[in-house]
């Protein structure tokens, strides 16, 4: 027999002897009674009991150790309370478990997680229906599902995801963007993160001694443990991951100084709203503009902005900033609405970058020797779609880029839901189909038949086992005898560390967008039902936008009801104001966030808009019929993941030399230059888009196909110049 599986054996039957025995026993009973230890001398036992409760403590199974006053360790008594294995009964709402179900449904063999998520839903909906019976409302589809992404970083999530369990150092060789070198990392993994659509790890580097973000993806070839220690490192007790996941891009890395923006009333809304956590928005009342500013807001107002009239008053935003490049890409692409006012370092690399960016566009590149023509290379991830993504074809709404599950339950979570599915179907009689609970538990036949042989000699030895099963080969059956210490399993079990981070993991990647927010109630249940948030547990969700999780329950319940909505929406690449009548009917994430579906009443065509960029919304009180003719299937569901529209023409961009790297990683590379400079191709739906991805490239990046984006991008350089800001 297996030592892991001697060792569950071990552990299961120590949980069913502690709470058959309902009295504190000593150490020398559990040797004599528990399944296991019988045959080891005293030192062996003494080595492996202590072993087997820090795993089991680690698990979230704490026994309870009483200790005499004279400290002599013989006469230590041990017990195990029922609230340390069992789940407290959690009272949801039939609209909470409807929206567990869909969560479930929709991230099943797409979440990197999905299988400790399917027994975690299992466990706390115990009683139940199943959470995987019945069809998939057609009112939302994920782009972003968190999956894996491939078999080579899967390997890498699976080996880091244990390592933080097991406090385990790894090392691997990492490739740095900024210095374009591979070099080795040793590193004591602290959490996952999960953020527009890649897995980040937060860990200590000990060649910097201190704490570093790793993106998987630029890990290269295996990870591997350190050391063959059970554990290496404790993590600190007041390391908090979301100082990391709620960082702006501008804010990863040392923090250079606090940038100060002048926002335009036009925007200050939409600043405030989805950046303001980065940083601090305050009146601008007591700003003042530069010489010559209130002229030059008169020179370009006239052509830019005299249709508009802006409902706020200006704002000023200050935000900490670790790249002076990011924090600016970011300004550029607020098209004029926005004013650096310090500091002064900031200020004089601004007014580089945009003249950089206007000498290139005007009088053209280095072009240096090309090296090769390729055609290979990574599609864009980012862009390409409008503010407003042109209509779809195909239907339902669903999850796509279907791929293995990486990450494993812990066999011990995989036998403890078994023996309560075993001692149910026992009492009622009824016998399982043996391809039904494969199917279930994810198993092969041979998994479970050897599940079902541990989970029959469970302190059998002891006299306190819990079931005997038999499988009937002829039949495909299995028969279940509960004995009378089922009743020890026959309640669900308290969720272990990779379950619960799994089911928080879900409810925050999906929020508040289904269900008209049920799934955040369901989450406070469930937190309180453990005692603590699972995010603490190695696995935390960062959304790229603030959520507004009231829009996102008006949108849902308008869905559910088709109920007519009216939006006020921002299109920001347009520098766009308007108001829209629309028929909602899905809400759908992608990379950049979350958008509604919805038949624009006034264009007679499907749309997506941001929810981000939604002003506000009301519902009109009107109904609406279904229109079967709109289709929102796999198409849509692809283009959320990638972000290309397939009706989308092809750009051709030169890229510098210090950013070609960034350039591979993000599009498909058709030239390579003996610079070290890059031609790569951009989907993109509309010029506008194009312009505005131009401007946040910040000068390295110049178009050349179309000719028209050149001219484009130096008129919108021109506004710029003119109209510092809008106040």
């Amino acid at each position: 027999m297996a030592k892991d599986t001697e060792k569950l054996i071990r552990q299961l039957s120590l949980i069913s002897y502690l709470m058959a025995a309902r009295r504190p026993v000593t150490a020398q009973e559990i040797r004599r009674d528990v399944e296991g230890y019988a045959a080891m001398n005293e030192d062996a036992f003494a080595r492996r009991f202590y072993a087997d409760r820090t795993e089991l403590d680690a698990l979230g199974i704490a026994l309870t150790i009483r200790r005499p006053l004279d400290g002599a360790a013989e006469q230590e008594t041990y017990a195990l309370r029922s609230e340390s294995f069992h789940l407290e009964p959690i009272a949801f709402s039939d609209r909470e478990l409807a929206a567990l179900h869909t969560a479930l449904k929709l991230l099943d063999g797409e979440f990197a997680y999905a299988e400790p998520l399917r027994l975690a839903l299992q466990q706390i909906t115990w009683g139940r229906p199943s959470p995987l019976a019945g069809e998939l409302p057609e009112t939302i589809t994920l782009g972003i599902t968190a999956s894996a992404g491939g078999p080579e970083l899967a390997a890498r999530l699976a080996k880091i995801e244990a390592a933080i369990f097991r406090s385990k150092t790894i090392t691997f060789e990492y490739f740095t963007m900024e210095r374009d070198e591979v070099a080795a990392r040793r590193v004591d993994p602290y959490y996952l993160l999960f953020r527009s659509g890649e897995y980040y790890l937060l860990g200590f580097s000990h060649e910097r001694s201190a704490v570093r973000v790793f993106r998987l993806s630029r890990i290269r070839g295996k990870v591997a443990y350190a050391t063959k220690s059970e554990h290496d490192f404790r993590r600190p007790s007041d390391f908090d991951p979301r100082e990391y996941a709620n960082r702006a891009e501008w804010q990863f890395g040392e923090i250079e100084g606090v940038a100060e923006i002048e926002l335009s009333g036009r925007i200050a809304w939409y600043v405030e709203r989805h950046f303001g956590r980065f940083g601090e928005v305050e009146p601008a009342s007591g700003a003042q503009e530069g010489d010559g500013g209130e002229a030059k807001r008169a020179a370009g107002a006239g052509r830019r902005r005299a249709r508009t009239t802006p409902e706020t008053e200006a704002r000023i935003f200050r935000t900490p900033y670790a790249s002076s490049r990011a924090i600016l890409s970011w300004l550029l692409g607020l098209r004029g609405h926005a004013r650096l006012l310090g500091p002064p370092e900031l200020v004089a690399e601004s007014e580089r970058r945009l003249d950089l960016l206007e000498r290139r566009h005007r009088g053209g590149v280095p072009r240096g020797a090309r090296v090769r023509r390729m055609t290979t290379g990574k599609a864009s991830a980012a862009g390409a779609q409008a503010s407003e993504a042109p209509p779809r074809e195909s239907r339902r709404p669903r999850a796509i880029n279907e791929s293995e599950t990486t990450i494993k339950p812990e066999r011990f979570a995989r036998l403890v839901t078994l023996a309560g599915i075993l001692i149910e179907a026992g009492r009622r009689g009824q016998r399982l189909a043996l391809e039904q609970l494969c199917a279930e538990l994810k198993l092969t036949g041979e998994e479970l038949r050897e599940d079902i042989s541990v989970l029959n000699v469970i302190n059998f030895g002891g006299g306190s086992y819990v079931l005997y099963a038999e499988v009937d080969e002829q039949r495909g059956e299995v028969e279940v005898d509960p004995e009378p210490y089922a009743d020890n399993f026959d309640r669900p079990a308290r969720l272990l560390p990779v379950e619960a981070k799994a089911l928080i993991a879900a409810i925050d990647l999906i929020g508040a967008h289904i269900g008209e927010g049920a799934l955040a109630s369901a989450r406070e249940k469930i937190v309180a039902a453990l005692g603590s948030d699972p995010q603490s547990q190695g696995l935390v969700i960062s959304r790229p936008t603030a959520d507004d999780e009231q829009l996102a329950e008006l949108l849902s319940g308008a869905i559910a009801r088709r109920k007519q909505l009216e939006l006020e929406y921002y299109k920001p690449d347009e520098d766009e104001l308007s108001t829209r009548i629309v028929e909602p009917y899905a809400l759908a994430n992608g990379r950049e966030g979350w958008y509604l579906a919805a038949f624009d009443t006034g264009r007679s065509a499907l749309r997506h808009f941001r929810l981000d960029r939604i002003k506000r919304a009301r519902a009109t009180g009107k109904r609406f019929a279904e229109r079967a003719e709109l289709d929102l299937g796999p198409e849509e569901a692809s283009w959320l993941r990638t972000g290309e529209v397939s009706a989308a023409r092809e750009a051709r961009l030169w890229v510098a030399p210090e950013r070609a790297r960034w350039a591979r990683e993000r599009y498909t590379v058709h030239e390579e230059h003996a610079d070290g400079a890059v031609v790569v191709g951009v989907r993109y739906a509309s010029l506008e888009w194009l312009v505005g991805a131009l401007l946040r490239e910040a000068g390295d990046a110049v178009v050349l196909e179309p000719a028209s984006a050149r001219d484009a991008v130096l008129r919108a350089i021109e506004l710029l110049r003119a109209v510092p800001v809008a106040a």
